[in-house]
Formats: structure tokens, C-alpha cells, sequence
């Protein structure tokens, strides 16, 4: 019903084999690949390439889905997650560009969902940020439909320190926003890579959302988040988000994983559930990262066949 899987993110040291490998000796059925373009990362979790779209023509195409068979996993999406709605608008440019780019081997390898962010402009308003992604995005899902490809937008809000302040990097954060996106683009090929901890640390539901919007959950992260009642009582909501919560992996935080899981099944969701690892309790060795991932898989397995 529902396939196990996680984001090849963690694993940034090893290769696309490795972490394939990786996936088939620990009983997951998938793997979220990460496509950055090769280079430096610009912030943590980023800048990892699993597969590199720039060179993946039809030969390394045929090795990827050979790895795959061989160790019996698939891909359940490929991920970037740049700032599209970037202010400077030639940097955005490249961005959109490899946006495009991993839709198109998307489609090659025969996987069905590209997962990235919308972005946002942090200066500026949302009412702002709404029509500069009616500018730019339209495009950008026309490409996705040619190629038939369903693109995921996480909502991870991406304002946690201050370089973020005030508005964050990525404007696709609550349901209200949502509902404005899917007017703007109401496309069969535009949805929702849903995470849930992000919604609590907003002090938002986190279930509702899989009953409002299950048409559109294409991808489903599975992270928690540890809010410190002490810590938000000192600083207050207006504070850096990072001053009073804690990303974890799923069982050691707030979320409602049971009716979390619960919704899912409710609506008849059938796909990839994929642990994200930002913990930093489990980031002193390569041996404290695969335990989180792990540790996670075996917590998780109460909800999954």
C-alpha cells in the first residue's frame, strides 16, 4: 500500500550504486535522488548528486535502471530544491533551468515526480511572491505535462536563521497558499511533496492537510520536529524558527505519526513515504546516519505492511 522508502540526501558521501544498495540491504522499496548541479552546496542537505542530469544520456540511463532491477528498488522522485522566485533574477534563471532539466531525465528514467521547492522572494510579500510565481511557474509545469511528469512542491517554509529573515525562501507553506498555487496552475501535474513537521512548528495541523489537498499529495517526506514549549515561551513564534524547534527523525518528535498514517490510508494514498534525516543527534559519524535511518525505518514499520 504504502512504499518505504528515504532521501538520498543523508547519504551525501556515497555513491548512486551505494545508496541503492544501501536502500535494497535495509528492506526499503525506494529512494528520493537527489540532482544538484555539481558544485558547492549552498546550505545544508544540499548541493548532493546522485544522478547528474547534465550527463545522463541514454547509456547512463540504461545503467541506472539497471542498478535498480538488480537490487529490486525503484526511484520514487528526483529532488532539487533550489530558489526559483530567487530575487536576483539571473540566479533564478539557472535554477529553473535545472528545474527543467531533471524533469526531462525524469521522464528518460521513467519516474514519475520531480520534487523542488516554488521559492519566494524573502523581501517581499506574499501577494508579491503569488505573482511572480504566476510569471515564472506556468512554464515551468508546461514542461512537466509534455513530458508527463508530476511535480512536487515541498512546503518546508525555508526561514529558520536569520540570512532567511523575514519571509523565508520558499512560499508554498500553508493551505491557504496551496489553494492560491493550485488556482494559478490547476494542473494534474502540479502537487504537493508533502512534509508534516513543518506544520507543527508553524502550530498548524498537520493530518487536516492530507484530507484537504489528497488530490494533490504526489510525494510524502517523512520527518518530525521537537518544538521546545520552554524555548517558544521565551522568544514567541516572531522569534528565528530554529530558536525553539528541532528537526528529528519520525517517533522523537511532535508529530501525530498514528493519524498522520491513519489519513493517509484514509484517502486512499498509494505510493512513496520517504524518510528525511535532518537530525542533528545523529550526524557524528557515518555510522550515526544510518541508524537514524534505521531507527526511523523500524519505528515506522508499525504503520506499514
Amino acid at each position: 500500500m504504502l512504499d518505504l522508502g528515504f532521501v538520498s540526501a543523508i547519504l551525501a558521501e556515497k555513491s548512486f550504486e551505494e545508496v541503492i544498495e544501501f536502500a535494497s540491504h535495509n528492506q526499503f522499496k525506494c529512494v528520493e535522488i537527489m540532482c544538484w548541479p555539481k558544485g558547492k552546496a549552498e546550505r545544508r542537505y544540499a548541493g548532493v548528486t546522485h544522478i547528474n542530469v547534465d550527463d545522463t544520456d541514454d547509456e547512463k540511463a540504461v545503467e541506472i535502471k539497471s542498478v535498480l532491477e538488480k537490487n529490486n528498488v525503484y526511484i520514487s522522485g528526483l529532488g532539487y530544491y533550489p530558489n526559483p522566485l530567487d530575487a536576483d533574477k539571473s540566479q533564478a534563471d539557472v535554477y529553473i533551468e535545472h528545474i527543467k532539466k531533471v524533469i526531462r531525465t525524469a521522464a528518460k528514467l521513467g519516474i514519475p515526480v520531480v520534487n523542488t521547492f516554488v521559492g519566494r522572494d524573502p523581501q517581499k510579500s506574499v501577494e508579491e511572491n503569488l505573482d511572480k510565481f504566476a510569471e515564472v511557474w506556468p512554464a515551468v509545469i508546461k514542461v512537466a505535462e509534455e513530458n508527463d511528469v508530476k511535480v512536487g512542491i515541498e512546503n518546508c517554509p525555508m526561514l529558520f536563521t536569520r540570512d532567511e529573515w523575514p519571509g523565508g525562501k520558499n512560499l508554498a507553506t500553508t493551505p491557504a497558499i496551496w489553494k492560491k498555487m493550485f488556482e494559478i496552475i490547476p494542473s494534474p501535474n502540479f502537487g504537493l511533496n508533502y512534509d508534516p513537521s513543518h506544520l507543527v512548528w508553524m502550530q498548524m495541523d498537520e493530518v487536516k492537510p492530507i484530507y484537504d489537498f489528497s488530490d494533490k499529495l504526489f510525494h510524502i517526506h517523512l520527518k518530525d520536529v521537537k518544538v521546545f514549549r520552554d524555548k517558544l515561551n521565551e522568544v514567541g513564534i516572531m522569534a528565528y524558527p530554529l530558536d525553539y524547534h528541532s528537526p528529528k527523525i519520525p517517533g522523537l518528535g511532535d508529530v501525530d505519526w498514528r493519524g498522520f498514517f491513519s489519513a493517509l490510508t484514509s484517502v486512499k494514498y498509494r505510493g512513496p513515504v520517504c524518510i528525511e534525516v535532518e537530525d542533528k543527534a545523529f550526524e557524528g559519524s557515518e555510522e550515526d546516519i544510518q541508524s537514524a535511518i534505521l531507527t526511523a525505518r523500524n519505528y515506522l514499520k508499525q504503520f506499514l505492511a
